[in-house]
């Protein structure tokens, strides 16, 4: 699999491209998910770093399920319960993510069915050949 992350300075400095060319490779939908909880099921602490971090390891594992990593990941949907969150999300997802950011939206929702929730990632995925 081949994947060409086409972006400018502004969208490399905000952690996506507008634009990915994937040829090859299985198409890999990862569901929502949140940092709210570790691994284990416990609960992480109620900021957005902690939780970003947490979410990010709940889809590099799941991502490990199809073979896949997180370099792999080409389109994320990216739910925000508080817009003040937004630019400390942008750092955190450029420093975990480091290069050739997926597509992405940013939307900030009024909450979600756990309340201890600060964000869900969706994502999409090319691995493979």
């Amino acid at each position: 699999m081949t994947k060409e992350c086409i972006a400018g300075p502004f969208e490399t400095e905000r952690g996506y491209s507008p634009v990915i060319k994937t040829v090859g490779g299985a198409h890999v939908w990862v569901a929502g998910q949140t940092g709210h909880r570790d691994a284990a099921g416990k609960p992480t602490f109620h900021d957005i770093e902690s939780q970003t971090r947490q979410c990010f390891r709940n889809i590099e594992a799941q991502l490990a399920k199809a073979g896949g990593k997180l370099s792999d990941l080409v389109y994320m949907t990216v739910f925000l319960k508080d817009q003040r969150h937004g630019p400390r999300f942008l750092e955190l997802r450029r420093e975990i993510l480091k290069k050739d950011f997926p597509v992405s939206a940013l939307i900030t929702v009024v909450g979600f069915a756990d309340p201890d929730v600060l964000l869900e990632i969706q994502s999409i995925a090319v691995v493979g050949e």
